[in-house]
């Protein structure tokens, strides 16, 4: 058989998902012909189709040697690139196959997905403008600018992107709750109907059905049907936990192991003031944790860079250097380690700090790695959001995750989450005294001027009145959930525990048995 009717029959399975076939298809091509660049390219796009980014690299770096001009081969080994996480590389490959299709909405769109993946919200939206332009039909360069823009705050634009793809789709589930996770978007009693008649579909996919109920459940709740609206989300977040694995005992043992490896005295630091640029902000998710983010880079020496990976990537590479879980590991590493692994932090974070002096990072896992973080970093500082357990728990519940929070769709594991937050929480807060100051949501809303004047001081910032005015700050906030809160002046009526009543009680009821009941500080 020729190479050409075997490159035909492994696109073919490529485009049916029958990697299998396609993978052995284009073995056969490539010893016939070892310098086909497009049997490279599509060994790659096989092995980035089964997760094995690292491999398809060299596929996909082998095709562009021997078709430095096809923008398919740079547009797929940039994808592959920035699954390995090389970043910079992948948007070197992803531009370049711009250059060479400047025409070709895909290349386009492929970059501005990255760069908004990357947090490079600015970046992204003249770029997802430029796909858009050039195949305005294309759903989810739409979604994706849509989010973008909620992100920068231009939250009319983003309902009108949403709103024009339910237009042309009325049944895609996930622009539904897309809009209605704007928070600012109340639907009407026809468009609810519409969902529910949706959700009546025999054939809709298990993961249509978890956004159409999520959908459903706030737009009840906005009705002010609060029962019915729990009843959406019960249904909804019962399927989404069958999609999901959590497993509270091993979670427990990692809270566990996490205080036994720094429960002894760290051993001397190399420099003292390493990372006092670095602000952490420690939280669980819907704690105020954006908000109290979007307060301080309201300040003009502090860049909120919102929900950055770096920290969980220098601690995972160690990790694999080392061959050991990071609580192993730990408690053996030298002074000159952690030195080490603070430069490397600071070093990738080094463009948070390209236009001002400090920074925010407030990823969600922060709360656990306070430990390495001061080892790493003896002058950084640690502000935990703290909020209201069935408050924080709830909230959780309410929110549909895109990943990364496999606990929040039941109970039971909600609050034994809560529980092994509350307790590491409590564990930092003596093991580094001075460190970590606890910045309280329920209380800012009784003293927002207070607290704000607290927090500041706490992270050596001079006061400044914009603090205050922080929903007029202009600025990329990542979490979609808050992009439109933070942007209103406080609000006094975000608790929705009692509105509830009895139907939180099994809630209640195991934050009581964890001994979690009404304490919202670890000093109270």
């Amino acid at each position: 058989m020729r190479v050409n009717d075997l490159l035909s029959d492994a696109s073919r399975a490529i485009a049916a998902h029958k990697l299998a076939t396609a993978e052995q298809t284009l073995g056969r091509a490539v010893a016939i012909a070892p310098d086909s660049a497009e049997a490279q390219r599509l060994s790659g796009v096989v092995q980035l189709m089964r997760g094995n980014a690292g491999m398809a690299v060299g596929f996909l770096r082998r095709a562009v040697e021997l078709r430095p001009d096809d923008f398919n081969a740079h547009m797929n080994l940039g994808s592959a690139l920035f699954q390995c996480q090389y970043p910079d590389a992948a948007f070197a490959s992803m531009r370049r196959a711009c250059e060479l299709a400047p025409d070709t909405g895909a290349t386009w769109y492929n970059l501005g997905r990255a760069l908004h993946i990357a947090r490079h919200t600015e970046e992204a939206r003249p770029v997802l403008e430029r796909a858009m332009a050039l195949d305005p039909s294309h759903v989810m360069t739409r979604m994706t600018l849509a989010n973008v823009l909620n992100g920068l705050g231009d939250i009319a634009e983003a309902i009108g992107l949403y709103r024009d793809v339910l237009r042309d789709h009325p049944s895609h589930a996930r622009a539904w709750y897309s809009l209605v996770n704007l928070k600012t978007v109340k639907l009407d009693d026809a468009e609810v109907q519409h969902i529910r008649q949706l959700l009546d579909r025999p054939n809709l996919s298990a993961d249509d059905r978890v956004w159409l109920g999520y959908a459903l459940a706030k737009s009840l709740e906005d009705q002010n049907d609060l029962a019915a609206s729990f009843h959406a989300l019960q249904a909804a977040s019962a399927i989404k936990r069958r999609l999901t694995s959590w497993d509270i005992e091993g979670e427990q043992l990692r809270v566990d192991s996490l205080i036994k490896a720094f429960s002894a005295p760290l051993p001397p630091v190399v420099d003292p003031n390493l990372g006092s640029e670095v602000i952490f902000i420690a939280c669980l998710p819907r704690s105020g944790s954006t908000l109290t983010e979007h307060i301080l880079a309201s300040h003009s020496q502090v860049e909120g860079a919102n929900e950055i990976p770096d920290l969980s990537a220098v601690l995972r590479g160690e990790s694999g250097r080392r061959h050991q879980a990071l609580a192993e590991w730990a408690p053996l590493a030298t002074a000159e380690d952690w030195h080490r692994l603070g430069c490397e932090y600071l070093e990738r974070t080094a463009h948070w700090r390209k236009d001002k002096p400090r920074f925010t990072d407030k990823n969600l896992g922060n709360w656990s790695l306070i430990g390495p973080v001061l080892a790493m970093l003896p002058g950084a500082l640690v502000v935990n959001t703290r909020r209201d357990p069935l408050e924080t728990c709830f909230a959780c519940y309410r929110q549909l995750f895109g990943d990364g929070a496999a606990f929040s769709y039941d109970f039971e594991s909600i609050a034994h989450y809560y529980a092994g937050y509350d307790r590491i929480s409590r564990f930092w807060q003596q093991r580094f005294p001075g460190h970590c100051h606890d910045h309280v949501y329920e209380d800012m809303l009784a003293d927002p001027a207070g607290k704000i004047r607290e927090l500041l001081e706490f992270c050596r910032l001079p006061f400044e009145p914009a603090c205050l005015e922080f929903h007029k700050t202009a600025r990329a906030v990542r979490s979609t959930a808050s992009a439109a809160q933070v942007r209103q002046p406080l609000q006094s009526n975000t608790a929705r525990g009692a509105r509830y009543g009895a139907l939180l009680d099994p809630l209640r009821d195991l934050l009581r048995q964890l001994g979690l009941s009404g304490q919202c500080s670890p000093n109270a």
